[in-house]
């Protein structure tokens, strides 16, 4: 009785005909993992091109002009979630500011509207990178946030933020006034 049984055992070890579907189902759940991430990764880094072109869009977009009208920023507003198409517009935040710095270096917020957050109160102060602003100049400012939520929220990478800032120099005036 032993002897059948250490033989079953011993052919049992020697039999390597399942070797492959194992090493496959060891291997699998990782390769479909490593699969999902690089697809994820690759939507991310679509998405953080569509907002640069959303904030150089619209930053350009106002400064082609001397005077913007309420009915033309609410377009300019709205022709930032056709170009985040096809991602959903909804987590899309924007922020278009003009920002003037006078003769004492002195930076304040002419104008500022947004969509999906609160814009910057008229003469407030912002803060503005080196170089950017001249004296009795303007810039125009764009801010674009987008949350972008992931497939993997069970592995704790559920969302995360991507934004950019945008300044482009007014081409028409020094300054772009709004009405």
């Amino acid at each position: 009785m032993i002897k059948p049984l250490t033989r079953s055992i011993s052919r049992l070890f020697r039999d390597r005909r399942g070797v492959s579907a194992v090493e496959f189902a060891l291997i699998a759940p990782f390769m479909i993992l490593l699969y999902l991430g690089s697809v994820e990764i690759s939507l991310a880094l679509s998405i953080d091109r569509k907002i640069t072109s959303i904030s150089s869009a619209l930053a350009d977009l106002v400064a082609q002009d001397d005077i913007i009208t309420d009915d033309e920023m609410t377009d300019i507003l709205n022709a930032g979630s056709v170009i985040a198409a096809p991602f959903d517009p909804t987590p899309l935040q924007i922020r278009i500011t003009s920002v003037l710095m006078d003769s004492s270096d002195n930076v304040e917020v002419q104008w500022s509207d947004a969509q999906g957050m609160a814009p910057y109160s008229e003469g407030s102060t912002v803060t503005i990178p080196s170089g950017v602003l001249e004296r009795n100049r303007s810039v125009i400012m764009v801010e674009v946030n987008y949350e972008y939520d992931t497939m993997f929220g069970e592995l704790g990478v559920s969302q995360f933020n991507i934004s950019e800032i945008f300044y482009l120099r007014p081409r028409r005036s020094i300054v772009v006034s709004r009405s």
